[in-house]
């Protein structure tokens, strides 16, 4: 139940883009067209999915205070934590470099498409996001680390995907002048940032009849959701 729930308030209530606005300079680049959309939001799945668990396994094993202690009791006093942007970004480049030199071996259209946004995935926030959210929060397990990393990436690639058709067909339409281009962008992205915002009412539920266990868990979430928001507005600020 825990990794269902995890999966689908990831995806659609603490969705990257939509919750956080992480990761917005690729998503309003590269969704011009569906095609590049789909690869670059494949690519973000797949660092993603790789860098949050590993990254979960450097904090528990290594950076925590103490994580050293498997080495031997004079370890144990240990705390590596400062080192932990420096090591989740080593990570992550790791992994882009692996998906670039996939990419453009297997499909060179795309990997012209994609330009420099493919590289640019190392410093893309929602990717750093990904682990430092999964940091922040606690998670216990490398399987709700996995879990949390590729759900994230798939909200990251609905949000992508959703908003180049929506930008292919808006060709189309008739906006006004003012509003061509990243206005009409923008505005859409509000938009649909609050229809997935509404997710958060099936998820969770009402409160009438929610035991006190209950109760006391949805305000430690919503207090999780105010610390993600916190370490995204932190994340901008370090980009």
């Amino acid at each position: 139940m825990e990794h269902i729930e995890l999966f689908f308030k990831s995806i659609f209530i603490d969705n990257m883009v939509f919750a956080t606005f992480l990761g917005m300079c690729s998503y309003l680049a590269v969704s011009k067209k569906v095609s590049t959309a789909v690869g670059l939001g494949a690519a973000v799945v797949f660092v993603l999915a790789v860098t949050v668990p590993v990254n979960w396994l450097l904090d528990q094993y290594i950076l925590q205070p103490g994580a050293l202690k498997w080495l031997g009791a004079e370890y144990a006093e240990y705390d590596l934590s400062f080192l932990s942007f420096i090591m989740f970004i080593a990570t992550i480049a790791t992994m882009v470099q692996l998906v670039e030199i996939v990419v453009e071996k297997f499909s060179p259209s795309l990997y012209n498409s994609l330009g420099i946004f493919l590289p640019l995935i190392a410093v893309n926030c929602a990717i750093l996001g990904g682990s430092l959210f999964m940091q922040s929060r606690e998670i216990q397990t490398i399987g709700l680390a996995f879990n949390y990393g590729i759900s994230s990436g798939i909200g990251w690639f609905l949000a992508i995907l959703a908003i180049a058709a929506i930008r292919e067909k808006i060709r189309y339409s008739n906006v006004p002048a003012p509003l061509r281009g990243l206005g009409i962008t923008f505005i859409i992205t509000g938009l649909m940032a609050i229809g997935f915002m509404s997710f958060g009412g099936m998820l969770t539920g009402g409160d009438e009849e929610a035991p006190a266990e209950e109760k006391a868990a949805k305000i430690e979430k919503k207090e999780d959701s105010k610390k993600d928001i916190e370490v995204a507005n932190n994340i901008k600020v370090i980009k």
